[in-house]
């Protein structure tokens, strides 16, 4: 039976349940479509124009966005990360965190970065109220750094900007690492060095199928199991419990003490039945997977205020029944999907 979460001076709105069961805990807000990357595995620079997402005109307004996070918050939501994209690039992005920490009920608020714009936002963002940062760093060799970034990144800004978050009280600090076999396998023993040594956390991701212009092939998938055990042979792992209901990584400890390394498995190890995160991108398309094929407008019922908005968030969560990753290997279930750079990864 669905909770009912009341707020004061508001109508009692039915926390939802989707088919499966799973609550609406977590939303990744994209806050804008552009990116100064290219990075081949999300947003190709010979499938996407270096002009996307350029158009302020059809993003969600800071009013907005703050009237669309108070209605996820009355359906249960606790947890917030920002996204892109590129979030940096979101023209006065430490005012909109600000106006989102002061939000009763939301707990956490989180970014997610390439890091090359970090150095000069990381202190605006810490005294903003954003708790978390999250940077993609997929090689520290400086050449497949900016192969990787589609030969538009250099790693020693990113690592200025990681260096300028620690400095501003952001810690631990995640490391993203998306392995692609043949590309960036060999940084995989470096990224983990470099975290032990500044105490961030390092986390591998696999290479995954998300929309349709990243040329994914399965035989570039680099198995999390495969990672896990080449780290664990130069130092070696513990297993650690989950640290709630649905984390998405699953984690390892260091046995001399060295931190903590993380793989996120989509492809080997589908994690759907937990899954209680909804994506909304920067236009305000609501998107109930990260493999979805369409999403829901929310903008209309924006326009009603929060109640309206968790009333037509709760309609569609209700209706929910995605598990994609479950289902990659069966027939019938290729098809379009949401393209990663609109709702964030």
């Amino acid at each position: 039976m669905n909770a009912v979460l009341q707020t004061p001076g508001l109508a009692a709105i039915p926390a939802p349940l989707d088919t499966l069961g799973r609550p609406l805990r977590d939303l990744r807000l994209s806050v804008i479509e552009a990116c100064n990357f290219r990075c081949p595995y999300c947003m190709p620079a010979d499938r996407v124009p270096d002009d996307h997402g350029l158009d302020a005109a059809s993003r969600l307004s800071f009013d907005e966005i703050e009237t669309l996070v108070r209605g996820f918050v009355r359906l249960g939501v606790s947890k917030l990360r920002l996204t892109g994209g590129e979030p940096l690039l979101r023209k006065r992005l430490p005012e909109l965190v600000a106006r989102l920490s002061a939000i009763d009920g939301l707990a956490d608020i989180a970014l997610t970065t390439n890091g090359a714009l970090l150095a000069r936002h990381a202190q605006a963002l810490r005294d903003a109220g954003l708790r978390r940062i999250t940077v993609s760093l997929d090689a520290l060799d400086a050449s497949v750094f900016r192969a990787m970034s589609g030969d538009r990144g250099e790693v020693a800004e990113v690592l200025a900007g990681i260096a300028a978050a620690q400095a501003a009280g952001f810690a631990p600090i995640k490391l993203n690492c998306v392995v692609e076999r043949g590309l960036n396998e060999d940084q995989v023993l470096p990224l983990v060095e470099y975290a032990r040594a500044h105490g961030h956390v390092q986390r591998f991701i696999e290479y995954m199928d998300v929309g349709t212009c990243n040329g994914w092939r399965r035989e570039r998938v680099v198995p999390s199991a495969e990672l896990r055990d080449r780290i664990h042979a130069r130092w070696p792992l513990r297993p650690l419990d989950p640290q709630y209901r649905g984390e998405v990584a699953s984690r390892y400890a260091f046995v001399d003490g060295g931190g903590e390394v993380g793989f996120v498995s989509s492809v080997s190890a589908p994690f759907c039945g937990d899954c209680h995160r909804a994506r909304v991108s920067a236009d305000g398309m609501l998107y109930t997977c990260l493999f979805a094929g369409e999403g829901q407008a929310l903008r209309p019922a924006l326009a009603g205020g929060a109640e309206a908005l968790a009333e037509c968030v709760a309609g569609v969560w209700s209706r929910r029944g995605d598990r994609y990753s479950e289902l990659r290997s069966e027939a019938g279930v290729s098809r379009k999907k949401v393209e990663m750079f609109l709702v964030g990864g």
